[in-house]
């Protein structure tokens, strides 16, 4: 397949792809851009048919990652500057655009299945670093609130290591929209029950709130708590969330 080369920053495609580096423009045009020494070869042998461009900043870097493209991708080089511009964590090795899979809005009222993660951070390197540890105890499913950073943000896709094509996500309208949630909902509270003696259920969501700004007054969820040695006042939020699925994941 020919090699297109992009040397504007007028070009239509390269305008589109720079709109993909915050969550607006990835909600926006339903792609994503993927960067990584590992990340890049990795999901395209696990996940080939979710790319649509390779982005190179010359053809030698283009045509090493060539054995391990579709046949149907579209390839590109850009003139260095403009690849810089789109390689945020300056990898300066090819990049990826994705297709952002469906992310339709749940209804609460359907019982969870295995641990659901109600998600509400907005640091989107945050997020990368819980959804890590979520693939890696056994979450399926991610519950996104409407202030949660966009899980195919290019901060989340580093921090997550290629961990969000494990994952299923869904969004949820709103924090009042758990008010009718069927089965067991759980929230990491400082005065909550010891986690570390409580018997986990195999089926229930666990809501991770905004770092600092804890959870909604009136917010129906049982609390749980680590415990610590008390010199600290709390736990970054996605080391606490990292430690209660580990729990779970080891329940027994």
């Amino acid at each position: 397949m020919r090699t297109i080369a992009i040397d504007s920053a007028q070009n239509d495609r390269f305008r589109t792809w720079e709109k993909l580096l915050d969550g607006r423009g990835i909600r926006k045009h339903g792609a994503f851009l993927l960067a990584g020494r590992k990340t890049v070869p990795e999901a395209l042998r696990a996940e080939p048919g979710r790319f649509t461009a390779a982005l190179a900043p010359d053809t030698p870097a283009l045509e090493a990652l060539d054995p391990l493209l579709p046949e149907g991708i579209a390839r590109h080089v850009l003139a260095r500057p403009l690849f810089e511009r789109l390689d945020v964590s300056g990898t300066g090795l090819p990049l990826l655009v994705g297709t952002v899979p469906d992310m339709p809005v749940i209804d609460p009222a359907t019982p969870p299945q295995g641990l659901e993660l109600v998600c509400a951070l907005g640091d989107p390197a945050n997020l990368g670093a819980l959804l890590r540890s979520a693939a890696a105890f056994g979450v399926r499913r991610v519950l996104l609130l409407p202030d949660c950073a966009h899980p195919f943000h290019p901060k989340c896709l580093r921090a997550a290591a290629n961990a969000v094509f494990r994952l299923e996500f869904r969004r949820l309208a709103g924090w009042k929209a758990l008010d009718g949630a069927a089965g067991l909902l759980f929230a990491l509270d400082g005065g909550g029950r010891d986690l570390t003696a409580f018997a986990w259920p195999d089926d229930l969501r666990l809501i991770l709130g905004e770092e600092g700004q804890g959870l909604p007054d009136g917010l129906a969820a049982q609390r749980l708590a680590i415990p610590t040695s008390g010199a600290v006042e709390s736990l970054n939020a996605t080391v606490a969330a990292s430690i209660a699925l580990q729990h779970w994941f080891s329940r027994g």
